[in-house]
């Protein structure tokens, strides 16, 4: 695991890591996060909370966004729910950047779990990025 600063970030994210999402990459605009899906996490339709599920894209679009080094935030993101997470699931994201222009970006995570049958997505999340860091051409 590379260090840069998204994992600094990483280590001190108290509400990511108190669910258990661990970090297994994060470098160049892109990340990978996963998380199991535990009891507290399952709603009245015993299915994952899409809440939970938000959280784990959302961490991994923030890892991806912060790689580059300025401290980046969300301008917004949206997310389309596909399939189910289920009581045990491990969940992984991954964010990939797709494109940086000014102080501005936008990254797809795609949430899928590891089926017999190979992965299964469960979710497709589209996330906008703001610097509000100085910009390594600035310093």
């Amino acid at each position: 695991m590379t260090d840069n600063a998204a994992h600094a970030m990483f280590e001190v994210d108290e509400a990511s890591r108190a669910l258990g999402i661990t970090l297994a990459q994060a470098a160049d605009g892109h990340a990978v996060a996963s998380m199991r899906v535990t009891a507290t996490m399952v709603n009245g339709h015993d299915i994952a909370h899409g809440g939970y599920v938000f959280l784990l894209a959302d961490t991994a679009f923030a890892c991806a966004c912060n790689s580059h080094g300025p401290v980046t935030v969300a301008a917004g993101a949206e997310i389309s729910f596909v399939a189910a997470g289920k009581l045990g699931d491990v969940l992984i994201a991954t964010a990939t950047e797709r494109t940086r222009y000014g102080r501005n970006g936008i990254y797809d995570v795609t949430v899928h779990r590891e089926t017999p049958d190979g992965a299964e997505i469960v979710a497709e999340f589209r996330g906008r990025s703001r610097i509000i860091g100085p910009q390594k051409d600035q310093q």
